[in-house]
């Protein structure tokens, strides 16, 4: 049942994204530094999708090629999958972390998308789903990407809640992703 809602969410999270996807085709897909995330608040969940180049998170962007650099992935992914203490979601949600997905196929993360390069500028996307019980009372997000991780340097946000739709651009060292009309 969990997988399923969670699909559905997913499938929920790009349609209430659309109006921000022409935007995002006319910037570069991928920027050393700078990381893009859209928040959607929909229902009893906040879903925070990342896109960004894996040399944000290792310092580098293909397959690890000795024993430092599978440790520097591993630390990473475990970083990254403990995304609630990367994502600080405002207490008056009461939101509880949910499923994490993380796609970097050059690290053998989620599948390999058809004719895609096994090297050059990899990738690490990922989708972090929070459940609340009351998500639509949420009015901010505390990033710790900046503190985690030494290669981020620019967070560009878009939401979707039901206060409206809005930009962000978060720099060192304000890491709050705040909404309201």
């Amino acid at each position: 049942m969990i997988c399923g809602r969670f699909f559905r969410l997913l499938a929920s999270a790009a349609l209430v994204a659309a109006p921000f996807a022409l935007q995002a085709q006319s910037q570069p897909a991928h920027v050393h530094g700078q990381i893009k995330l859209d928040v959607v608040v929909d229902g009893p969940t906040v879903v925070v999708t990342m896109e960004s180049p894996l040399d944000n998170f290792v310092g580098f962007e293909r397959a690890p090629r000795n024993d430092d650099e599978k440790k520097m992935v591993d630390e990473a992914v475990a970083k990254l999958r403990a995304a609630d203490t990367l994502f600080t979601i405002d207490p008056a949600g009461n939101c509880k972390l949910g499923p994490v997905d993380l796609r970097a196929p050059v690290l053998g993360l989620g599948a390999t998308p058809a004719g895609a390069p096994a090297a050059g500028h990899a990738d690490l996307d990922a989708t972090f789903a929070f459940n609340c019980a009351s998500a639509a009372a949420t009015k901010f997000i505390d990033v710790g990407l900046f503190t985690a991780f030494k290669g981020p340097r620019q967070i560009e946000v878009q939401i979707a809640a039901p206060q409206g739709q809005f930009k962000r651009t978060l720099k060192r060292p304000n890491a709050r992703i705040a909404w309201s009309k």
